[in-house]
């Protein structure tokens, strides 16, 4: 056959009039991974009506407190909440090269009566601040009611195997056991750490509220005529009608500070590595062949290897939990470039790190709470891992039932000694079951105790205080927060893990 027929195409591209409607990027984090609940939290559609919002509330502020503003204007603005133009939004934005008052203008052209009192002594932070701060309240409250939802699922999943003996390990090297569920409550621990923080966060989170272009009021102060118990009452009355009572920004400079944005990044930078240590110990687990995350019928594993089961969501979760963790330094260096009472520099990164932090940390725990749901421990393959390394940790149980029927400590120890380096030479050498425990049995200096060997390496006699530590900690510090926060496991959560 011919080889020329390759020649001539384009390896390096495609032709301008190729596949016109998508030729544009596509953000996979936006397009491929992000929930309609969290994406609405940062869609111009909240952006922009929070800015009409803000608008009516500092109108409503200010009439309140003597300003000459009619409630026609009020209702007016009132009416049009959710009326904006886009099209237009942008066409006055192009014109006046600013955004903000591309907006007000639009809001006027459907609220004419009251365009000359929208935004009356504001700046243009007063929304976009103010905004920022709402959209990150709700962001947050939807990334607590998910680690609520998660935690109640990993709790069901560690009463269930609150008592199954597993292989502990340290340096990924076999250690003493401990059980299933107690691993679990290791992850669980994690992300209740979390959700104490989010909810303090959430209880704290300070609006910027109305301070002027530099932070003194000052435009406030001459719009009341120098009256500071005013000013103090206006800013009271915004925050309070947004939803912030008792909580603003003592001071500011133009923005709030922006230390705020690394303590929220930092927050969720902390949930993405309890995530990332959860679904990292699933994938070894998975390799183990002890544990795996839930399978679909049709799903396949490899395009190549059709055999295989490969834990592509938990991988998946690691994989956006590393981006997660690598925002909080962007805030870092923004918070301490903020020259005296504001610099622009803050703006681009921002519009970009903060959605995307909360987007990623959403599907992580939409991931999470599928993966948990979903997961599939295999007891015998457990078991039989448990057996491999159980005989060398009984050995100081043998030895001491031994001394108490009489028997020489050094003598057998030393013959212990000797027992398991041949036992683990066989294991190793040739890669035969661990025969430990019939060299013993054998042996008549291990007499005392050859009639209950089995009941000698129980794996349940290993595990400590593992099963109760389960029951306690889901009692004394998992029941509270359940029961606290009930009116979050009834919400539904709108998208699923399809991918």
């Amino acid at each position: 056959m011919s080889s020329s027929i390759f020649e001539d195409v384009d390896v390096s591209g495609f032709p301008d009039d190729a596949l016109t409607d998508h030729q544009k990027y596509q953000h996979p984090l936006v397009e491929r991974y992000a929930t309609k609940e969290m994406s609405a939290i940062f869609s111009p559609a909240m952006k922009f009506t929070t800015w009409r919002k803000l608008w009516l509330a500092l109108a409503t502020a200010e009439q309140e407190l003597g300003i000459d503003i009619t409630d026609e204007q009020l209702q007016q603005m009132k009416d049009n909440l959710y009326n904006i133009d886009f099209t237009k939004a942008e066409e006055f934005e192009s014109k006046f090269r600013h955004d903000v008052m591309g907006h007000v203008h639009a809001f006027g052209d459907v609220a004419p009566k009251a365009m000359p009192i929208i935004h009356l002594g504001a700046t243009s932070c007063y929304v976009g601040d103010n905004t920022d701060i709402i959209q990150l309240k709700e962001a947050l409250k939807l990334v607590q009611q998910k680690l609520v939802q998660t935690l109640e699922i990993l709790q069901k999943f560690a009463i269930k195997y609150k008592d199954v003996p597993t292989l502990g390990f340290t340096h990924y090297q076999p250690a003493q056991l401990t059980t299933v569920g107690k691993r679990c409550t290791l992850w669980m621990q994690d992300l209740l750490l979390d959700y104490e923080r989010v909810t303090h966060e959430l209880e704290n989170l300070p609006m910027r509220g109305v301070k002027g272009t530099t932070g003194t009021q000052g435009s406030f102060l001459e719009l009341f005529k120098g009256d500071h118990a005013k000013v103090k009452q206006l800013n009271e009355k915004v925050c309070d009608k947004m939803g912030f009572t008792g909580k603003w920004i003592a001071v500011s400079g133009q923005t709030y500070t922006r230390k705020i944005d690394y303590y929220i990044l930092s927050l969720l930078s902390g949930i993405a590595q309890s995530a990332y240590k959860m679904c990292g110990d699933i994938r070894l687990l998975a390799n183990l062949k002890e544990v795996e995350e839930p399978f679909a019928k049709n799903q396949i594993g490899s395009s190549a290897m059709a055999y295989k089961r490969n834990p592509m969501r938990s991988e998946r979760c690691c994989s956006l939990s590393r981006y997660i963790m690598s925002l909080p330094p962007n805030a870092a260096n923004t918070h301490a470039n903020q020259w005296f009472e504001r610099t622009l520099d803050d703006s681009a990164i921002r519009r970009i790190i903060l959605p995307e932090g909360f987007l990623a940390v959403d599907v992580v725990l939409n991931l999470l709470m599928n993966i948990a749901d979903g997961m599939v421990v295999w007891p015998k393959v457990v078991e039989k891992h448990v057996m491999e390394e159980l005989p060398f940790m009984a050995t100081e149980v043998i030895l001491m039932e031994c001394v108490k029927a009489g028997g020489d400590r050094q003598e057998l120890h030393e013959a212990i000694r000797l027992h398991s380096m041949d036992a683990g030479a066989v294991v190793k050498g040739e890669g035969k079951p661990n025969d430990l425990l019939e060299r013993i049995a054998k042996d008549p200096l291990f007499k005392a105790v050859h009639d209950k060997l089995d009941t000698l390496v129980d794996p349940k006699m290993f595990t400590g205080r593992a099963k109760e530590q389960v029951e306690e900690f889901l009692e004394e510090e998992i029941k509270p927060v359940l029961e606290k926060e009930k009116g979050l496991l009834g919400k539904e959560v709108v998208d699923g893990v399809n991918v």
